[in-house]
């Protein structure tokens, strides 16, 4: 039953029109989220429960939002704290597969090293096993973690391309499929010479380091459809595109161009969501949100 649910969501991710929805911000950015949303520092405290308590409140406003289902939103990727909850008596990841056809994605990264050679590395996850075991059996479908590029520095961007696919090969032998994500920094005076050296380590990556296909999670590329090769590669499941910064329109706008990339987008997709919105406010709001980010996702 496990192994028949794990293709039916492989057949998706792999064919199906739609986008990942990126409800994964850590414990980190979450306090921004929250003030984006329009709850005061005060209203928590960093950090605790009370933190997490308000976050999972919004999320799951959002994933039982009539629009937020599987004809146009392929996965959702959570933080570690969204898995462990449930939504109506139901865990999150069984509550978005069953209730929504959304296959559900965990973020497993610990967060970023320090700056050196123009990147940041991801920090050590010693506990990474356990945790990939404990998601495959609550039924999370892949992974996502992020590392980061700010320099066109070809050490550091091959040190950033090893650790993604060793850590890779690690989360597709707990049978998950994982979401390789090398941001490059949209504000890096760099950013066309890095996009074009990281294409270059991708595709030698997939060919020579990756055990079976992944996913990638790419800045959206300055040049258009520079990513078609990866898109294209027999070792890609499928290459989604994180909105970095842009708004959700810029986002839209450049993705549309791209010829089969799909959107990741977390911040975009939270765009005008407020907590003291009406439920038809908040509704038709992230209606708009999914709607637009759909279109420019769908197959050219």
């Amino acid at each position: 039953m496990a192994d028949a649910i794990f293709a039916e969501q492989l057949e998706r991710v792999t064919n199906a029109d739609g986008f990942l929805a990126a409800l994964d911000q850590s414990g980190g950015s979450t306090p921004k989220t929250i003030r984006a949303y329009g709850i005061p520092d005060d209203a928590y405290v960093a950090g605790e429960t009370s933190m997490f308590d308000i976050i999972h409140a919004m999320r799951t406003r959002i994933i039982k939002s009539p629009a937020f289902n599987g004809e146009r939103i392929l996965g959702a990727i959570l933080f570690e704290d969204t898995m462990d909850r449930e939504i109506d008596g139901i865990a999150v990841p069984t509550f978005l597969w069953e209730k929504n056809q959304v296959v559900p994605f965990l973020k497993c990264d610990k967060g970023l090293k320090d700056l050196e050679n123009g990147v940041q590395l991801m920090k050590p996850m010693p506990d990474l096993d356990a945790l990939l075991k404990r998601a495959k059996a609550k039924g999370v479908f892949g992974t996502k973690m992020r590392s980061v590029i700010k320099e066109a520095n070809e050490e550091g961007i091959q040190a950033i391309v090893d650790q993604q696919f060793e850590v890779g090969n690690q989360i597709l032998a707990a049978g998950l499929v994982p979401i390789l994500e090398p941001e490059v920094d949209i504000t890096s005076p760099d950013k066309v010479k890095i996009e074009a050296i990281l294409k270059e380590k991708l595709i030698e990556g997939l060919a020579t380091k990756a055990d079976k296909p992944v996913m990638l999670k790419l800045s959206l590329p300055t040049e258009v459809n520079l990513y078609k090769d990866l898109v294209d590669d027999d070792k890609c499941v499928r290459v989604v595109a994180l909105s970095g910064g842009y708004s959700r329109d810029e986002a839209n706008a450049i993705l549309e161009k791209q010829d089969g990339m799909i959107a990741s987008f977390s911040r975009a997709l939270a765009e005008g969501l407020f907590d003291k919105l009406t439920d038809d406010e908040f509704n038709s709001t992230i209606e708009n949100s999914i709607s637009t980010i759909f279109e420019a996702s769908k197959k050219k």
